[in-house]
Order: C-alpha cells, then structure tokens, then sequence
C-alpha cells in the first residue's frame, strides 16, 4: 500500500515537537525517529518506518544542520521521496540563515501572523524580497523532486515562540493543513485517528 508523506525540511528539538504536536491535532502520523539535527536515520530506514504506520499522512522530519549542498537530511529525503511506495503530498520549506545560500521555490509562504504571502520569508516568518523563493540549509533537493506543493515557513517551533509546540504549533499546523487541500488529498481520510509514531518505533 502506498503511504502519503508530508516532507519537513526541520528536524531540531522544537521542530520535533511542534511536528509531533501537529500530528496529534490534525489526527496524522509523525515519524519521530526522522527528527535530528542532523538527521541520523537513512532513507531507507525511514521508509521502513513509514511502511509501518496504521494509516496516513505521515509527516517526516529531515535536518542538514547546515551541512553544505546535499547533506544526510537530504540524501535521505530525495530516497524516500522517490520511492514507488511514497506519495509525497507536498513539503513544509523551513527558512533558516544558511551560509551556503540554499533556497528552494515555494508555491506559497505563511509569514509570522499565519498570513499566506507569494515571498519567501526568513527563519523569523517574516517575508524576504523574493517572490517564490526561501533560503534554508536543507532546501537544496525539492525542486528536483516535483512536489504537488511547497510552503515555506520561518523557522518552525520557534518563530519568536509563535509556533512552539506549548502554544499549538500554529504555523506549523497551517501550513500542513494548506498542504492537504492544495495537494488534492482528502485529510477527512484520516478520521479523528490521532497520535505519533512512539508506539510504533
């Protein structure tokens, strides 16, 4: 059975659990193991854990901790993207200040108020001058993987705590919820299933 897949360009402790928090609310899946900073865990070690969950979409974490060009987080990314047996639906583009000037095209931004924007926005959720572009060190490969849609976010958990996981991870949330519907994929499939995957892995 295929599984849908959320991509997160995030993987730090309060991405982790602002992830998590989002996946509790929405009634998804979360693969907590993907979290790290940097990501730890392959592709294919990932994909086995997806493989694994009861139902979808499963959001998975992937983090280069600034690594320049395609670090783990993305090397693992683009396998599990590509695999026949993940759909991804789209990714959350986190912004961060990447000295190596990654960015990647963005369908569309949620600045720091949960407002939509065409510009990118900076890891503070406020927009850049770019139209259609966020600069982030794990950003480097989602052009090359033709996602249905890229939201770009500050950076996520944190966003002068706007987006942390005690306050309901708003942001975060928005942009996985925009990522639904503009995917095409019904979250009503989902029904009010809730939870990670802690008992799972």
């Amino acid at each position: 059975m295929v599984r849908h897949v959320i991509l997160v360009t995030d993987g730090d402790k309060y991405a982790k659990e602002a992830v998590e928090r989002t996946a509790k609310d929405m009634g998804l899946r979360c693969i907590s193991q993907s979290a790290g900073n940097p990501t730890q865990l392959t592709g294919q070690a990932i994909v086995n854990l997806i493989l694994q969950t009861p139902f979808d979409p499963v959001l998975v974490m992937f983090d280069d901790c600034g690594f320049n060009g395609k670090g783990p987080g993305e090397k693992a990314m683009e396998y599990v993207a590509r695999h026949p047996d993940i759909q991804p639906l789209g990714a959350v583009a986190v912004a961060s200040h990447s000295g190596f000037n990654e960015w990647s095209r963005v369908d569309v931004s949620i600045d720091q108020n949960g407002e939509l924007t065409p510009y990118g926005v900076d890891k503070n959720g406020v927009a850049d001058l770019e139209i259609g572009r966020i600069a982030g060190d794990t950003v480097y490969s989602l052009d090359r993987l033709q996602l249905p849609v890229v939201v770009g976010v500050g950076d996520i958990g944190k966003i002068y705590g706007v987006d942390a996981a005690i306050a309901g991870a708003p942001i975060t949330k928005a942009a996985i919820q925009l990522i639904l519907e503009r995917s095409g994929y019904h979250a009503s499939k989902s029904g009010k299933r809730q939870g990670t995957d802690k008992e799972e892995n």
